[in-house]
């Protein structure tokens, strides 16, 4: 069938990712090929001391968002959507998203970026022998219950970005379970939320006098493949406001950003994982076994299908090398030359490998916010050298294209190192991988295992949320993910992976010891910027 009788046969399957500053959607047929595409840019923004996005910058958002591929849709094949095969949403993890009995939202959407929950993270961490950074959902809900805050006895309800999204399009409270674990920890052996620890929040907030129980508030877990609802006709309208696109269209687990990336990376499977690095950085291993210990700077998280995952999760990656891009750009500008961005960033990344590869003495702190992995509350970008280091151009790049991943490096080196976690392979995605072979060079390096990049890389969360919905659809009897995603999307993909170079390695270990000594500096630049 093609594309265009696809589409109006209502066969094609959509996928929707609600990032930190884009939402995409993509349309593809059953076996993940694009058929047409969709985009709305916003940010958070910085209110009542914190980081949020209002309820009327989601809907517009999304509306738009759809709106652009509907008009994609008309100017590639003159169709029209009106019905679809199934339908996922996926969006940034973590967060607080806390609704009343009426289904009102109680406070402001506090979403991953916020740092005003360590008195709660470091309580229940020591509660449940088990890390619980700052970003998680139960995180917000105990810091809101030790301020005192007056709206958590009226909660009846709380979830994430794409949790809420979902609930307001079919009216049910589920979410994936790789989402659902950036809320709470789920119990390995269940697929659900950890019973023992259920019952130790309730035990801490009982004299607090609440009408609700842990469990009662949370969304329901459902696993990759589960069924999650249909489009109701309110949200239909949601999403179309024009009123062409019809209800009962079934829809997946809602999943978080994290998830969707393994699956757009086929990185589902044990001893895989990717990278997905851009405005921040992650890197997720799907592990073998349980690590021994708790670490702070690692999170204990799932695939979509339930799979323990080691996740290392930073706030800032590639922000201060685009503001040295943008330095450049003005230069050219200045000097009465046009400036490509494209090409800018492209030679400026091919100019990085020029470079020393310890970097030639110079050193970077890229903290555009806090930086929990290393312990930074609040950060500032510092750029530092002595007379004797080599100040060129290349190093300078390098430098900064070091830095974008020296944080992640930190917690990586703990579960490589330090836990003994096997990794076979690694798959980068995001902007910083953008420059053929610059990147994908470096994070080899930096993590000491082969990097590969698929040519589908670009396609993002958005296409990982809509393979989900299509695995739902049309997944054989006893077909796990990975197989689907071994033998029916990626079977034939093209890409290319990157090895470790001793050398290199050797290099970024050099300035990994300088950039750890130097993260006193660092904090003292943090105190007095700030």
């Amino acid at each position: 069938m093609d594309a265009k009788k696809l589409i109006e046969s209502g066969k094609a399957v959509l996928g929707i990712e609600f990032g930190s500053t884009r939402i995409k959607a993509v349309l593809m047929d059953e076996m993940g090929k694009v058929l047409a595409s969709g985009g709305h840019g916003w940010e958070n923004r910085f209110e009542g001391g914190v980081w949020t996005y209002s309820l009327d910058d989601i809907w517009t958002g999304l509306q738009d968002c759809y709106q652009d591929l509907k008009n994609d849709v008309a100017k590639q094949y003159d169709a029209k959507i009106t019905s679809l095969g199934a339908i996922g949403f996926s969006a940034m993890m973590h967060g607080y998203m806390a609704f009343d009995a009426k289904g009102e939202l109680l406070v402001p959407f506090r979403t991953w970026r916020n740092t005003i929950t360590e008195e709660a993270s470091e309580k229940l961490t020591k509660e449940f022998h088990y890390n619980i950074p700052q970003r998680w959902s139960i995180s917000h809900l105990y810091q809101a219950i030790l301020n005192k805050e007056e709206h958590v006895k009226d909660v009846t309800f709380f979830t994430t970005l794409a949790g809420y999204v979902h609930w307001k399009l079919t009216g049910e409270k589920v979410l994936g379970v790789g989402d659902a674990s950036g809320m709470f920890p789920i119990d390995m052996a269940t697929g659900n939320y950890d019973q023992t620890m259920l019952a130790k929040f309730d035990e801490l907030v009982a004299g607090e006098g609440f009408g609700w129980k842990l469990f009662d508030i949370l969304p329901k877990v459902l696993n990759a493949g589960e069924k999650a609802g249909c489009l109701t006709e309110e949200g239909a309208r949601l999403l179309d406001p024009i009123g062409e696109l019809q209800a009962g269209i079934p829809l997946c687990p809602p999943e978080g950003d994290a998830g969707t990336g393994m699956v757009a990376t086929n990185s589902v499977g044990v001893r895989t994982g990717n990278i997905s690095a851009g405005t921040s950085v992650f890197a997720m291993v799907v592990l073998e076994k349980d690590l021994s210990r708790v670490y702070p700077e690692i999170d204990l998280v799932t695939t979509p299908d339930g799979k323990l995952v080691g996740m290392v999760h930073c706030n800032n990656c590639t922000s201060e090398i685009n503001a040295w891009v943008n330095l450049f750009v003005d230069f050219q500008k200045l000097m009465g030359r046009d400036a490509d961005m494209n090409e800018m960033f492209t030679k400026l990344y091919g100019v990085a490998m020029d470079g020393d590869v310890d970097c030639g003495g110079l050193l970077s702190y890229n903290y555009f916010s806090g930086e929990p992995v290393t312990g930074f509350d609040k950060g500032a970008i510092v750029f530092a050298r002595n007379a004797e280091a080599k100040f060129t151009l290349a190093n300078v790049m390098r430098t900064h294209l070091y830095s974008a991943l020296a944080t992640l490096k930190v917690g990586m080196d703990l579960m490589i190192k330090q836990e003994g976690v096997k990794v076979d392979e690694m798959f980068g995605h995001g902007g910083y991988f953008k420059t053929p072979g610059v990147g994908q060079q470096i994070a080899a390096d930096a993590i000491g295992a082969p990097v590969s990049v698929m040519d589908t890389a670009s396609e993002g969360g958005a296409w990982g949320i809509g393979l989900l919905a299509s695995y739902m659809i049309t997944k054989e009897d006893g077909e796990s993910l990975s197989a689907f995603l071994q033998n029916k999307i990626f079977a034939g993909q093209t890409g290319s992976k990157l090895m470790p170079i001793p050398e290199n390695v050797a290099g970024f270990e050099k300035f990994m010891k300088q950039y750890v000594d130097g993260l006193k500096m660092e904090k003292e630049a943090a105190a007095l910027l700030s």
